[in-house]
């Protein structure tokens, strides 16, 4: 259960970090709303899920999860770059953050 609540919880990484940036330094009410709760839920999860997943493993996990999740919105929806570099190195970070867990 650990695990899912992790993963949930980095996938709420991503929409926080989305939701600061639509927030306009705060002066959007609506994306400042989302990213206040979707930042307490993750902050929630990822406290729930370092119970009985070790710190190190869980932060890297949840960081890794969030920053990809992040890129991939920035690269899909928002017009990013998607090169082949940067898709390159996001896929880095899935393979690290899948070692981790399998090196659990």
């Amino acid at each position: 259960m650990a695990w899912i609540v992790l993963v949930f919880s980095g996938l709420l990484e991503t929409a926080w970090a989305i939701a600061l940036d639509r927030s306009a330094g705060f002066s959007r009410p609506l994306p400042s709303l989302v990213f206040a709760v979707t930042l307490a839920l993750s902050m929630g999860g990822l406290a729930y899920a370092l119970r009985d997943i070790p710190v190190g493993t869980g932060y890297a996990v949840w960081v890794g999860i969030g920053a990809v999740g992040t890129a991939v919105v920035g690269m899909v929806a928002l017009h990013e770059s998607a090169s082949l570099p940067r898709i390159a190195c996001l896929l880095l970070v899935i393979t690290g953050v899948v070692g981790l867990k399998f090196f659990h």
